[in-house]
């Protein structure tokens, strides 16, 4: 009980803190894309192919799985602005929340899988991590970065389908502390009494997220007027539809 309640006073004042995050996000693409690189690491041949893999799965499933490649998120941590663009964005169905963020910071050579609350059963941490460690990691090593994305979003579509083995034990859970809806609640009431206190629009996640948008974090993004190498997807992808982000996710460096 205690234990829950500190992380509870800690998001609370997490939240705080991370707020300043959302006047350095890129605004969302427009049109709207699931593949966006900011650093032309891809060319617009690969950046298309990974496009229209994810628009299917997007058609045929409702989940959704976007990858960002940056430069850099400068002092920020990668997972803090993982979870803060994956909100801002609103990646994910709205109604179910379904929504993965694969975001790269190249020259920080850090990655982080970022999962909303609807695919966190399907998606757990142990498994994000699995995925970062054997099919990412080695081909960013080699710099094939498109080799890396394109088995890793194979990869997180395995798992969505129940197809990707996890780990011995990694869905083993305390069953003791606070029930997971009384946290929730709590977090609810958190959210109004901030948004009341004129810290400006948006959500908290249980890492403290305030949702938001701008645009400076990344350096060498220019103003975001563009997407990596230009490459389009012929306009098919239909857009985000607001998805949430609730701490869910995993991360690692190569």
């Amino acid at each position: 009980m205690i234990k829950q309640l500190f992380t509870i006073l800690s998001m609370l004042a997490c939240s705080f803190a991370f707020a300043q995050i959302e006047k350095e996000l890129p605004t969302k693409p427009s049109p709207p894309r699931l593949v966006v690189d900011y650093t032309n690491t891809l060319t617009a041949d690969q950046t298309n192919s990974l496009e229209q893999k994810l628009v299917a799965f997007d058609d045929s499933t409702s989940s959704q799985i976007s990858i960002v490649i940056v430069e850099s998120t400068g002092d920020r941590d990668i997972a803090d602005v993982a979870f803060a663009l994956g909100r801002a964005w609103g990646i994910g169905n709205k109604e179910f929340n379904n929504g993965i963020l694969m975001l790269v910071a190249k020259n920080d050579r850090k990655i982080f899988i970022a999962t909303g609350y609807g695919l966190e059963g399907a998606l757990p941490d142990a498994i994000a991590k699995q995925i970062i460690a054997n099919e990412i990691r080695p081909n960013f090593r080699e710099n094939d970065f498109y080799r890396g994305l394109d088995e890793g979003t194979n990869a997180i579509i395995e798992a969505i389908q129940g197809e990707y083995k996890a780990p011995e034990g990694y869905n083993e859970k305390d069953k003791k502390g606070v029930p997971g809806i009384v946290i929730i609640i709590i977090v609810i009431i958190i959210m109004s009494i901030i948004k009341r206190g004129g810290g400006g629009g948006g959500h908290y996640n249980r890492r403290g997220y305030h949702r938001g948008s701008s645009m400076w974090l990344f350096p060498g993004a220019g103003g975001f007027g563009g997407f990596g190498g230009g490459s389009s997807s012929g306009g098919r992808f239909g857009g985000f539809g607001g998805g949430s982000f609730g701490g869910g996710g995993a991360g690692g460096n190569w």
